[in-house]
């Protein structure tokens, strides 16, 4: 296995979609070996691009709120490992911005993963990222996996993309805020103790 810090680097200087994007390659990611908790989201948007910051716009706003959880402990890696479905932003479409493309699963992934020994916790955001985590489900649609989370949990966690354009699908579900988010917050928060012990453990014995 590519030692993690060279793997870094040649996902950093991905090329494999020039040809296909409709600005130049600035893979967007966040991950040290030592994170509890995985967020596979979709890919960046046009301002996550222009900052090179993961979720650094609305939906982040909304997915910090719903894990309860601030912007320094969003961005810390040791914590909280960031790896969408397409590292770069796509392009835009008709509805919004197209999907993630193909080539960065393929490519890294599994590459990746294996260097995320500590995971507790994945949140599962989409339906690009629910094709590739939650393969052994039946589940036809967001909708569907996300009402049923209890057979993902507490490993994953199935859930809608935190972007305002869903915010009809919040409205129309409101099971989600009242019974899903404060689940998620106070396993958060287990999860982000014992990591926090265990790096304290380290530290001392070292």
């Amino acid at each position: 296995m590519k030692r993690f810090s060279l793997l870094l680097q040649d996902v950093q200087a991905c090329n494999i979609c020039q040809a296909v994007l409709p600005l130049e390659p600035r893979p967007v990611l966040q991950l040290h070996p030592k994170a509890s908790i995985l967020i596979a989201g979709q890919a960046p948007g046009r301002k996550v691009h222009e900052s090179g910051i993961p979720f650094d716009d609305l939906s982040g706003d909304r997915l910090r709120e719903w894990m309860g959880i601030n912007r320094d402990t969003f961005y810390d890696a040791k914590k909280i490992a960031i790896l969408p479905m397409g590292f770069c932003f796509p392009g835009s479409g008709n509805s919004g911005d197209l999907p993630p493309r193909p080539e960065c699963a393929a490519t890294w992934r599994a590459q990746l993963l294996a260097h995320l020994p500590n995971i507790k916790l994945i949140l599962v955001i989409g339906q690009y990222a629910h094709d590739y985590h939650l393969q052994d489900a039946s589940c036809t649609s967001v909708t569907e996996a996300v009402k049923a989370w209890k057979k993902f949990w507490p490993e994953r966690l199935p859930l809608p993309h935190p972007s305002p354009r869903n915010n009809i699908w919040l409205k129309r579900n409101p099971w989600f805020t009242t019974n899903l988010l404060p689940v998620l917050r106070k396993h958060i928060q287990t999860v982000l103790e014992q990591n926090s012990c265990v790096s304290r453990t380290v530290r001392s014995s070292g």
